[in-house]
């Protein structure tokens, strides 16, 4: 397939399996690049039809080349603020002491995390809760000066994954205000390219964590309570009421709304309200954790078309600690993965730098944990976790139009993987190098 057989190219590869991620589950031998685009795919005679005589030829040894790998929750200042450290190994470290307070700060925790992504193939990322509710927050990482510093870098070389935005108008991981909350929607953003910088929604956080008591639960904890909403104060009822305006006040928007949530209680709370303002699926709303789902709960959203951002190694570190918290029925049902692969658009997604950003490692958590539920690892199901990570993130980011997938006419950013990514191997995913990062036709890594 070539998007226009006109033109020649700048770059082709050779050499590798090419795996489109798309619906038919497409696979070439070659891939020609034009600018940042895809120019065409297809048998390596096929694709060479594009060579001039100004054309790169790239002979890759072997492997496999996916689309660029998207994070659909991953805390990129934050991660670059505190690199190589991360939250679940490094626990002396102060995670909520200052560690930005300058712009030059803010800039290098970009463009380190920039960097730091590249080496793993990620290509894009969201960025889940950057706003005014944050600007006298304890670390620097979240707040308004951070947007206005990612906004000054976008589209410039310097950027090497494209960002999408979730809004935040309360403090990370902590209370909200409903005035506070208004008076951020009105706030207007300065333009920027979509393609590289896009706010799409707002971040509320609904709830705490299991672990802690602090998630809003249906049964009650081991020793009591059921947590609570972290939305507005007062009675339970006036939190409630608080969180249900600040959804139908952004749905009334048009805007998307990524929702913490991680008991079954303060889910359901957000299904109701967006079945009572009869939402469907065109605003692609969505659940972040939802550790406590329930399968009555999942065939709601499915309905909804609400989506889940889900991290598998957060799953791994917490299980223990969250069966401490919950009785037995309830840890017993937690994380039901096996259930949101059958009803939901899902992203597999790192929370980084809670946990790792290496997706190869989230991939193969997923898996076992899919395994453990008794749902076989077929050939299938390796396609489907990989698309978490490519094209379903891009329909997260309303944008599979134009990325996700590898096709004619698409951005050409591009994970290059040594090794048999659907192979027998699959479980060794993470001992599989990433060989090359390419954004927009442009390599922006390349292992020695």
């Amino acid at each position: 397939m070539i998007d226009n057989p006109q033109k020649t190219a700048d770059l082709i590869f050779v050499g590798a399996k090419v795996h489109a991620m798309d619906a038919r589950n497409a696979q070439y031998d070659a891939i020609a690049i034009k600018d940042d685009m895809i120019l065409a795919v297809g048998s390596e005679a096929d694709v060479l039809k594009c060579k001039g005589p100004e054309t790169q030829l790239h002979q890759l040894a072997g492997g496999t080349l996916l689309p660029g790998i998207n994070d659909a929750h991953l805390h990129g200042v934050w991660y670059g603020a505190t690199y190589p450290k991360l939250m679940f190994k490094d626990h002396d470290f102060d995670w909520h002491g200052k560690l930005l307070d300058s712009e030059e700060g803010r800039e290098t925790a970009i463009l380190t995390a920039w960097e730091k992504l590249a080496a793993l193939g990620i290509t894009s990322y969201t960025e889940p809760g950057i706003g005014p509710g944050e600007d006298h927050g304890a670390t620097g990482c979240f707040g308004t000066k951070v947007f206005d510093t990612y906004a000054r870098l976008t589209g410039t070389k310097a950027q090497t994954a494209r960002v999408t935005m979730l809004r935040l108008f309360g403090l990370l991981d902590g209370a909200s205000q409903l005035d506070d909350y208004m008076s951020g929607l009105d706030q207007a953003l300065p333009q920027t390219d979509p393609k590289w910088l896009s706010v799409n929604g707002v971040k509320i956080f609904a709830d705490g964590i299991p672990p802690m008591r602090s998630a809003w639960t249906l049964a009650p904890y081991q020793g009591g309570g059921h947590g609570e909403l972290l939305t507005g104060a007062g009675t339970e009822d006036e939190r409630l009421d608080v969180f249900r305006q600040m959804i139908f006040e952004a749905h009334k928007r048009g805007l998307q709304i990524g929702v913490h949530a991680t008991g079954d209680r303060a889910s359901d709370a957000f299904i109701q309200a967006l079945e009572d303002v009869g939402a469907d699926d065109a605003l692609r709303h969505y659940i972040i954790h939802g550790d406590l789902l329930t399968p009555e709960q999942l065939e709601r959203m499915e309905r909804l078309g609400i989506g889940i951002d889900l991290q598998p190694l957060i799953a791994d570190q917490t299980h223990d600690w969250l069966a401490q918290a919950v009785n037995a029925e309830v840890a017993q049902r937690a994380w039901p993965l096996h259930l949101m692969v059958k009803h939901n658009w899902l992203t597999l997604t790192s929370d980084a730098p809670v946990a790792s950003p290496d997706w190869r490692h989230i991939v193969v958590s997923a898996a076992k944990r899919l395994q453990q539920q008794q749902v076989p690892l077929t050939d299938e199901l390796k396609v489907e976790l990989l698309r978490m990570y490519t094209s379903v993130p891009a329909y997260q980011d309303f944008a599979e139009s134009w990325k996700g997938t590898i096709a004619p006419g698409k951005v050409a950013d591009l994970c290059w993987v040594g090794g048999d990514v659907f192979g027998e191997d699959f479980l060794h995913l993470p001992d599989m190098p990433i060989k090359l990062t390419m954004v927009g036709g442009r390599i922006v890594y390349q292992q020695n």
